[in-house]
Order: structure tokens, then C-alpha cells, then sequence
């Protein structure tokens, strides 16, 4: 077949390759072809017929499904094709509502556009008999989406769109000849559906039957709205999106195309940014009134030691009246002054920081570096010591580096993906269409979690191995490898060390050994291993289901060696995923928001890198590493830790074993809190900053992928609310250690210069998409997706086999506290909830906390799903009510952490992995109670 086929396209030259569409051809080549039902980014069905083309037989052909041949003459507008498009359009306008709802609110009805194209005038009145008419035509019951089934010209794009991108198969066609109409799962009201609210199908929509409610103010056409390019908030998926804004308040939000996202988005991302406009807003400097020492809890669920009592976000009315208003130059001076005194009377090691992952890297990095430089200490941490400390521990030790070696999309390319202790789809949803799209086109997913994740519907293999038996598990697999010769023993004499040791130790570890351990079968550990080592290419995910014990790091040590094992690193579709928690949990560690090493993870501890920026910064530095969050929450329960600074940061919500932090908040001598919103955390404060949100500020961000993206301001921060990087460089100022910038960009270029892997960077050549780091050639180059194809960055150049034994959780249920506890996320929150629980799509949504326990335990129990119930550990208790589901494992409870009524983390165990010192969040004994 030749490569290039030959045509003409209204009597133009036309050349394309072999299987490109007739309209795909056109569009290349700048000629429209009107389309109803067709987007590219979808499998093309050309059911609507307004795209068809005389190509010279007797039949027009629909230009969108109909393929170009060599020699073949297109006419797009011959009077024939005019008249059978005239035709359609006065068809499907005879039962549509003109306007439509989207013509009225966006003015974009794809339907009226073309027909005002072909001078086809409908009056509404015509609509009276539509087949479509009565009661049922409207479906008002999602909380995000308005079905209008009048306006619907079924095309599909929404089936498509729900089907194809986002890969959740909700919708549907369901009736007969003139009475067919979309439908949700079984006929069901779009709000009583399994529907996940992320609007794709409302995006697809080219007509007003599916439309975004308002959120703030009411739509209007695009062209009366200022169009800003950003990304989205929440997650470290990053997605590319703009935000249309109309009168300072963002009115709706629209995926953009990026290579990471792909123009999609979730739930939050599309509907969850009205937080930024929330009445409870921090506006004024606040300082904590005399009459209100010493220190303690303000509002009802915080002081609460028991069960927690109803709260939602936190009562103004029951905090603020401990607090006043002050100018910034009088708060400033305050902190800068309690700061100092503390330094100087007790010593730098005194006093410690808090960042946070959802500021920027130019944030970021100045905060670090205000940390060390102006008070000189490293006790400074984030958020990332809850997610991958761990992970990013086992990262630098086997393969020196703590980055994902391939992007999240090029599991396109593998052949093999196992996605472990992630529940993907309500942590990472964007990512997970991505993953559900290639298991449809034939990638084996390998999904392991004892809490069966939704992402385990597409899966080859489901595992749903016992709570905390992963290194068992793992073992086992690499055991079956090893001894079925299943290994790339090439790869391992020429790119890694140490697998002697790891043979020995795997030896024991057989699958009729581990089964019982486990809870998988051993023919299903043979099975699913050596599918692994036949396969050419196979990438692995991992969440907080990994991360987040006390053997944590021996969690990711073991996927490491499966992946140095099988060779599967360093290639298209292989490698290593630790998926990213915070939108900017990457880029804040990657500025050196962590104790022990300074920006791009250069160890404090080294001689020459202090010096090198010790004369960067112009300031002595400390060589003894700091302390991590719950290292430092320890030290000032102890006393140790006497000043604090708080950015961003939330603690009081985010931190295991709750009643410790609250005694550890309050014993503080003094606690500066720069934030957006009075947080549990704040209630503890004697100084209150109010901060600029997300949307309110130019930045960088670094998703999961090492993509750098610029996240733009779209609102004017309210009141005498101010940017975080300046509130930073006066408090610096203050503190004896001046920080001059005019810009973020200005704070990039010296954050990059002392880095390797942002080397290069600049706001010029990121643009609209961003690059990806490391990235030699940004002028011509999106930057190096994958990573360590030429060995790695360690002394040797190889990748090192840490083998692990099996060690228990801290702490295992017993006769008083019998059922295992695990924490974690659901789709519609983030976090402690400070931004989503403010948004108001995302909070009507899941509205309150709840339990979910296995259907028999509450049988045993006696307790009916929706009752109200205690859960205790040895820490404290919180209620709320338990719901019956068979995704959790018998034994087991979950429980959302977003939620301050019910503080899941007043259960947690603080107990620390000793490598990553991160908490075990995933695992602690505790006892259900009616």
C-alpha cells in the first residue's frame, strides 16, 4: 500500500495517509465540513449525517466515518450536499426548543449556529408536539447537570464522551422509533445514576440537552467573559483547564488540551472553585485577644475529647470573637518579634515551619528558604510526610532518585499494569480514565487493594490481599519470577546490584508459604507473576495504600525490584508511578520543603551543597537535619519546639492521633498561621495571615508526571488578603534577613539556577502546557517523559535490590479492638476539606462523614447501614453514621478523613515508618459500637 494517498477536496490538492477520514482530511487542510455528532476526540459514528460528502456514487458519505482513497474527488458543498443538510437541520429543529438552554445561557447550540448558517428561522411556539414533551422531558435531579431530553438530537456525543473519555458507562439510549432518548444506567434520573458528576457529557453536548448549572452567577456567551488558562487545584494529576470569568467571579470551568490531561476533567476540577469566593474568606490580620490565654481549642469539634459533635466547617461565630483585626505592618511585627525572642532564648532548633503542597514552587521554595536562612533551622516539612515520604525514601535509595520514571498516559504502551493501594478513580480521576482506556484496548490491569477500588471492574486481576501483608505478596511474585526463570537476567547483571541478596531472601517466600499471609491463592500468585515476566513492558502505580505504614518503605523497596527484576524501567510504557497526592506535592519537595535536603533533594548534610548555597543565599545554614511533621508535633508536645509557622498547612485535621496534636497546638508559645480560611488548625494561633488562594495568584506547579505549569491568577484577592510569596519576603525582612523579588518569575530563575533538573526552565518556554522535567532543550523539546534508560543516578549507575522481610503493623487488632481501621479519600473531597467542603457543588454532593464496614460485620453486630455508630481506638472515638459495603474486606472499616466532625485521624496511630517517618495511617486497631 502506498504511504501517501492522492485526492481532491473541492478541487484542491489533497495528500494523507492511509486511514485518514475524509473530514479529518479537510480540516487539515482548512476546509470545514459541518458535524453534529462527531468530535475527534471520539470514535467517529456518523449517525447524524451532517457531515456527508459527494464523493461521485450514488450515496453522499459521511465524511467522519468514511476513509480517503487514492484518486478520490470530494465535493463539501455541492448543491446536492447543500439541499440533504438543509433537509436535516429543518428535521432536527422541528422538535428543538429554540432557544435552547445553551443558546440562551453560552449562546453556543452547535444545532441553531447552523441553522442560522443556512437561514433556517424556527419561532419556540413550534415546539408544542414534540415527541419529547410532558413532564418526563426534564430531568432536573443531577446537582451539576440539566437534562433537557426536547433539545436532545441523540448524536451520541455524550454515550461517547461517558463511554470512550472518561470510561464510566452511564449512559445510555433506552425507547423506540420516535420515542428513543438518552438514559442513565436503568432509566434513572441523572442525580440517582451512578453518574460521577464530571460533566464530560455536558461538555460534549453540541445542543442544550445536557448543560452546566450555574454555579455563582448565571452562564453567559464566552464572549462576554475573560478566558484564563490555568490548572486545576486539588489533586497531582494536574489537569489543564480555563476558567471563564465574568465581574471578578469565575462563572464555569472547561478542561484544556495539555499532553497530561487531555482537555479532561473530575468532579472538582470542573465545578469545585467557588471556594475561593466563600463568605468566610479571611480578609484581616487577626490577633488573639489577651482575655483567650493560654491557648486551647475555640470551637465545638475541635475541643471536643470524645465523640466529635456535629461541626461542617468551622462557626466564625465561635471562633473570631477571640481574635482582632490588625493592620499587616502590627501582625507582622508581632510574629517577626515572638519568632526572634524565641531563637534567641532557646536556640534555631526551637522553632519550626509547616509548607504546603498547594502552594506554588515559588512559595515553596521561599518558605524553605526563609526557614533556614532567616531563623536557621531545617526543622521544616509538609504534607508530603503524610503521602510518599516513604515511597520517595525507597526511591533514593535503590534507584537515587524519589521522580516517577514514566508518565502517568504511557500506560497506553504497556503491555502489564499494576496499580497497587490506589484507589485511582476518586484520588486520581483523571488519570484512572486513562488507565480504564487501556485496559479496554487490551492492557492487563493487576489491581491489588484490600479495599476493593472501583479502577478493579477493568481489572485482569483483582487482589484483595489482607491489610498489611504487601511485602508478603510481593515477595511471593518475585519468588515465582526468579525460580521459573521468568527474569531479564540481562538487564540485571548490566543495570542493577545486590540481587544475591534478594534471591535469598524471596527463597522462603513461595507462593503455598505466602497464600495464608496474604489471603490470595497460590495458583493466583503464579498466574499473575508470570504474567508479569512474559510480558514486554509493564508500569506500576502506587498509592497511600502503599506508602502509609510503618513498613511503608519496604512496600515501594519491593515494587522497585519487581520492576529492576523484569527490566521493566527506563523504556515507553514501563517503570515506576508513586502517584502524587497534592497538586503540588512534587514541586514543593522537588524547592526543598522537606528537613533533610535543600531544593532538587541535595542533602543538607553535604558539606559542599550547604556551602554552595549558603553563598547562594548569603546566610550560615544548619548541617543537622530537621525534623519531619509528626517528629516536630512530638518536639513541641515535649516542649522542644516553643514557635511555629504555618503555611497552608492544617495539621490539626491532617495529622494522625488528633488529641496529641491538639495538646501539641497548644502548648506552643507561638503559632503563626498564613491561610486562607480559619482552619482547626488556626484556632491555636496568636497570629492569623490572611492569605491569597489559589486562583488568586501566578505561580509554577509540578504534577505527578514532573510536568512545570504555570497556574495564572484569575481573581483579585478579597479584602487586605495578599499574596503569599510577599507576605514571605516582608516577614523575611522583619525577621533580619531581607528577600527582595519583583515577581514570581523572578523567584523561578533563582530557585532553577540551583537545581538540575529545573535548570533551564523559564515562564517564556513553559507556555501553555508546561514542560516536563528534566528537560535540556525547552525551546524544542516537552522534556524527558521517560526517565534512567541509560542507568541511574546513584554512585555505581545501577539500580540496588533492597530485599524486605515481613514485619507487622504496629499495632494488630485483638479482643478489645478487633477491627482494622484505614483511612483515605473519596471523589468529591480533598484533604481536610478546608477548600472542598466551601465548595458548594462539591459539598452537596457528600455533605457529611460516614463509615463503610462490611455488610456481615454489621450483621454480627446488629447494626442496620445508615445507623450511627462509635468507632474507638486507643486514641479517642469519633460517631458517625456506617454504611454497609462489600468493597471493604471483612474486619476491616474505612473512614474519609475530610471531615472535622467525624476527624478520622482522632483514631490514627502516629507510629513512624523509620525510613520516611511517615505516620500509619492505613493501619490500627479499633472497636465499632452501636
Amino acid at each position: 500500500m502506498s504511504k501517501t494517498l492522492h485526492l481532491t477536496i473541492d478541487d484542491r490538492p489533497v495528500r494523507v495517509s492511509p486511514g485518514t477520514t475524509i473530514w479529518q482530511a479537510a480540516r487539515d487542510h482548512g476546509i470545514d465540513i459541518p458535524v453534529l455528532c462527531h468530535d475527534p476526540k471520539m470514535t467517529p459514528v456518523g449517525v447524524c449525517r451532517m457531515c456527508v460528502v459527494d464523493i461521485g456514487t450514488r450515496v453522499l458519505a459521511a465524511a467522519c466515518v468514511r476513509e480517503c482513497e487514492d484518486g478520490m474527488v470530494v465535493r463539501t458543498r455541492s448543491p446536492r450536499v447543500e439541499q440533504q443538510r438543509r433537509v436535516l437541520l429543518e428535521w432536527l429543529l422541528a422538535d428543538h426548543p429554540v432557544p435552547c438552554e445553551r443558546e440562551k445561557t453560552t449562546g453556543d447550540c452547535e444545532l441553531e449556529f447552523l441553522a442560522r448558517q443556512f437561514g433556517i428561522v424556527k419561532s419556540s411556539c413550534d415546539a408544542v408536539a414534540s415527541r419529547q414533551n410532558g413532564a418526563a422531558r426534564i430531568d432536573s435531579s443531577s446537582r451539576v447537570i440539566a437534562v433537557d431530553h426536547q433539545a436532545c438530537i441523540l448524536c451520541d456525543r455524550c454515550i461517547r464522551a461517558c463511554d470512550e473519555i472518561q470510561c464510566n458507562e452511564v449512559i445510555g439510549r433506552m425507547g423506540r422509533g420516535t420515542f428513543t432518548r438518552i438514559a442513565f444506567d436503568l432509566n434513572d434520573p441523572m442525580g440517582k445514576s451512578t453518574c460521577v458528576s464530571c460533566g464530560e457529557c455536558a461538555a460534549a453536548c453540541p445542543t442544550g440537552a445536557l448543560t452546566h448549572k450555574p454555579i455563582t452567577l448565571p452562564l453567559v456567551p464566552e464572549s462576554q467573559t475573560q478566558a484564563i488558562d490555568s490548572v486545576c487545584p486539588y489533586c497531582g494529576v494536574g489537569c489543564a483547564l480555563t476558567y471563564h470569568v465574568f465581574n471578578n467571579t469565575i462563572i464555569r470551568a472547561e478542561g484544556r488540551d495539555n499532553p497530561g490531561s487531555e482537555g479532561r476533567l473530575c468532579v472538582k476540577g470542573r465545578y469545585g472553585w467557588d471556594y475561593a469566593l466563600h463568605h468566610q474568606r479571611l480578609t484581616k490580620p487577626l490577633i488573639r485577644r489577651p482575655e483567650f490565654y493560654p491557648k486551647g481549642p475555640l470551637s465545638r469539634a475541635v475541643k471536643e475529647t470524645g465523640p466529635s459533635k456535629p461541626g461542617g466547617i468551622v462557626d466564625y461565630d465561635e471562633v473570631l470573637p477571640a481574635f482582632r483585626e490588625a493592620s499587616w505592618d502590627e501582625a507582622l511585627d508581632l510574629v517577626a518579634a515572638n519568632l526572634l525572642r524565641i531563637k534567641k532564648e532557646h536556640g534555631p532548633g526551637a522553632l519550626a515551619g509547616f509548607g504546603s503542597a498547594k502552594c506554588s514552587n515559588e512559595e515553596a521554595y521561599l518558605f524553605q528558604k526563609l526557614i533556614r536562612a532567616a531563623l536557621g533551622t531545617n526543622n521544616v516539612d509538609h504534607c508530603t510526610r503524610l503521602c510518599h515520604a516513604s515511597s520517595v525514601a525507597a526511591l533514593l535509595e535503590c534507584i537515587g532518585s524519589g521522580a516517577v520514571t514514566d508518565v502517568f498516559g504511557h500506560i497506553r504502551h504497556a503491555e502489564v499494569a499494576l496499580i497497587t493501594g490506589s484507589n485511582t478513580t476518586a484520588n486520581h480521576p483523571v488519570a484512572a480514565t486513562f488507565f480504564k482506556q487501556a485496559a479496554k484496548r487490551g492492557t492487563k490491569l493487576i489491581v491489588v487493594d484490600p479495599r476493593r477500588p472501583a479502577i478493579a471492574d477493568f481489572a485482569t486481576w483483582y487482589c484483595r490481599i489482607k491489610p498489611g501483608s504487601d511485602v508478603a505478596f510481593y515477595n511471593a511474585i518475585m519468588h515465582v519470577l526468579i525460580y521459573e526463570g521468568l527474569i531479564d537476567e540481562e538487564y540485571i547483571q548490566n543495570h542493577t546490584e545486590n540481587f544475591t541478596e534478594l534471591r535469598a531472601v524471596v527463597e522462603k517466600y513461595a507462593p503455598e508459604y505466602v497464600s495464608p499471609l496474604c489471603g490470595i491463592e497460590a495458583p493466583t500468585i503464579r498466574e499473575i507473576a508470570r504474567t508479569i515476566g512474559r510480558s514486554k513492558s509493564m508500569m506500576i502505580f502506587w498509592g497511600m495504600g502503599i506508602s502509609q505504614h510503618t513498613h511503608g518503605t519496604d512496600n515501594a523497596r519491593c515494587l522497585i525490584a519487581l520492576c529492576l527484576l523484569t527490566g521493566n524501567i527506563g523504556r515507553l510504557g514501563t517503570g515506576l508511578h508513586p502517584l502524587r497526592g497534592q497538586n503540588n506535592v512534587q514541586g514543593a519537595s522537588d524547592a526543598g520543603l522537606i528537613p533533610m535536603v535543600y531544593p532538587d533533594y541535595q542533602p543538607v548534610g553535604s558539606e559542599a551543597v550547604r556551602q554552595k548555597f549558603e553563598a547562594a543565599w548569603k546566610a550560615p545554614l544548619d548541617p543537622k537535619p530537621g525534623l519531619t511533621v509528626v517528629e516536630i508535633m512530638a518536639a513541641a508536645l515535649r516542649g522542644d519546639i516553643r514557635g511555629m509557622l504555618m503555611m497552608g498547612e492544617n495539621p490539626f485535621l491532617s495529622d494522625p492521633n488528633v488529641n496529641k496534636v491538639r495538646q501539641a497546638l497548644a502548648r506552643l508559645d507561638f503559632l503563626a498561621v498564613q491561610d486562607i480560611f480559619l482552619t482547626e488548625t488556626a484556632e491555636f494561633a496568636d497570629v492569623i495571615l490572611p492569605a491569597s488562594s489559589f486562583l488568586e495568584k501566578t505561580g509554577t506547579y509540578t504534577n505527578t508526571d514532573r510536568r512545570v505549569q504555570i497556574g495564572r491568577k484569575v481573581l483579585d484577592p478579597p479584602g487586605d488578603a495578599r499574596l503569599d510569596w510577599q507576605i514571605l519576603c516582608d516577614l523575611s525582612h522583619r525577621l533580619g534577613y531581607p528577600m527582595h523579588y519583583d515577581s514570581p518569575e523572578e523567584i523561578f530563575a533563582e530557585f532553577a539556577d540551583l537545581t538540575t533538573n529545573y535548570r533551564g526552565l523559564n515562564y517564556d518556554n513553559l507556555g501553555a502546557t508546561g514542560k516536563v522535567w528534566p528537560c535540556p532543550k525547552p525551546m524544542t523539546s516537552d522534556g524527558t517523559l521517560v526517565l534512567f534508560g541509560e542507568g541511574f543516578p546513584t554512585p555505581t549507575g545501577k539500580g540496588k535490590f533492597v530485599p524486605c522481610e515481613v514485619a507487622p503493623a504496629d499495632e494488630l487488632p485483638d479482643d478489645d479492638f478487633p477491627f482494622i481501621l484505614n483511612t483515605g479519600r473519596i471523589l468529591e473531597h480533598w484533604h481536610t476539606g478546608t477548600m472542598t467542603r466551601r465548595a458548594s457543588i462539591l459539598n452537596d454532593l457528600k455533605p457529611g462523614p460516614f463509615a463503610e464496614a462490611h455488610p456481615d460485620d454489621l450483621a454480627r453486630l446488629g447494626i442496620r447501614s445508615g445507623e450511627p455508630v462509635t468507632v474507638r481506638s486507643r486514641r479517642g472515638s469519633i460517631r458517625l453514621p456506617v454504611l454497609a459495603s462489600d468493597s471493604v474486606t471483612r474486619g476491616s472499616i474505612f473512614i474519609p478523613f475530610h471531615f472535622r466532625e467525624a476527624a478520622a485521624n482522632v483514631l490514627t496511630n502516629d507510629a513512624l515508618d523509620p525510613f520516611g517517618k511517615i505516620p500509619e495511617f492505613k493501619f490500627c486497631a479499633v472497636k465499632m459500637e452501636r
